[in-house]
């Protein structure tokens, strides 16, 4: 991988019961949270840290930090599925989650089309037991970049590794219990925003076919660390030109690298829109990338929008 390349995905990265086990309904939406791994997760063992969910303005509302134990919350459309479902991961630079921003209100969104959705909560570096602690880290995740930045690089790769993890392994749990939610078993893919879109490239070029999404969606990502198979599934990418955390290098190099192994890609290059825009408007054309996606998907896989 590239000097520049793998700045950009630092820099991505810095900005059992039923089967494995239902862990709760939370209270204020009774939406199922379902544990990702029997017992503890692999490669966590040592871990103790507390999770912590907090309100970040700065990340959009809701965001949450330390976490040890990855699950998936299943948010059901409201009407009739239409037997698409997908798992979303929020960015968050490997340290927090933007929960709100670039999860809940996506599953929203995407509930409006009658897709099921299942927001992943993968695990994230440990960030400390205060809020003190927490911003003193994550200043040093950025002076450690500039002071070595392969030594830094070197570091986020383990957390990234572990996230990825969680990824497959939402991936394949769906895929398991695909008819618990009335889905289809070819209309299963993934989506994720930065580091988040970071879990679905991964899984769109790994080789666990059960892990294998059936299409990818890729936010503000990057390029995928391994060599994409001749049979990946399409890629819908968007991002914004003037990113200033995650430069567009990096969704460039992902398309093209789909592009050289001759799979379905399509890239939206946005000339304003920054990093993190999520789904709230900007009064930009940026703002029409969640039509385009719809537009993508029903073409690719007619009925998984519902109108």
């Amino acid at each position: 991988m590239s000097l520049n390349s793998r700045r950009g995905f630092f820099q991505a990265s810095t900005a059992a019961l039923l089967t494995h086990g239902t862990l709760n309904l939370n209270a204020a939406t009774d939406r199922q949270e379902i544990r990702l791994w029997p017992g503890v997760a692999p490669g966590s063992e040592t871990w103790t840290r507390t999770e912590v969910r907090f309100n970040d303005p700065t990340s959009g509302g809701e965001t949450i930090r330390n976490v040890v134990d990855p699950t998936i919350t299943v948010y059901p459309p409201k009407g009739t599925p239409n037997g698409t479902g997908i798992v979303v991961g929020p960015g968050g630079a490997l340290h927090v989650l933007s929960w709100q921003k670039e999860g809940i209100e996506i599953a929203e969104w995407l509930n409006s089309k009658g897709i099921t959705v299942f927001l992943l909560k993968f695990r994230l570096a440990d960030t400390g037991k205060t809020d003190a602690e927490f911003r003193a880290i994550f200043s040093k995740v950025f002076r450690d970049a500039r002071t070595d930045f392969d030594k830094a690089y070197q570091a986020m790769l383990v957390h990234a590794r572990i996230a990825h993890a969680d990824g497959f392994r939402a991936m394949q749990l769906v895929r398991e219990r695909h008819a618990d939610w009335n889905l289809k078993s070819d209309r299963i893919g993934i989506m994720g925003f930065s580091s988040g879109a970071g879990i679905a490239v991964e899984a769109g070029v790994t080789q666990d076919r059960l892990s294998r999404p059936d299409f990818v969606g890729s936010i503000y990502g990057s390029k995928p660390l391994g060599a994409v198979p001749a049979d990946a599934p399409p890629l819908f990418i968007a991002c914004a030109a003037d990113d200033r955390v995650l430069p567009v290098s990096g969704n460039l190099e992902a398309a093209a690298a789909w592009g050289k192994a001759g799979r379905a890609v399509e890239l939206h290059v946005f000339e304003k829109g920054g990093h993190g825009f999520g789904l709230r408007p900007r009064g930009l054309p940026v703002d029409s990338w969640t039509l385009l996606f719809e537009h993508w998907l029903e073409s690719r896989i007619p009925g998984s929008i519902s109108k």
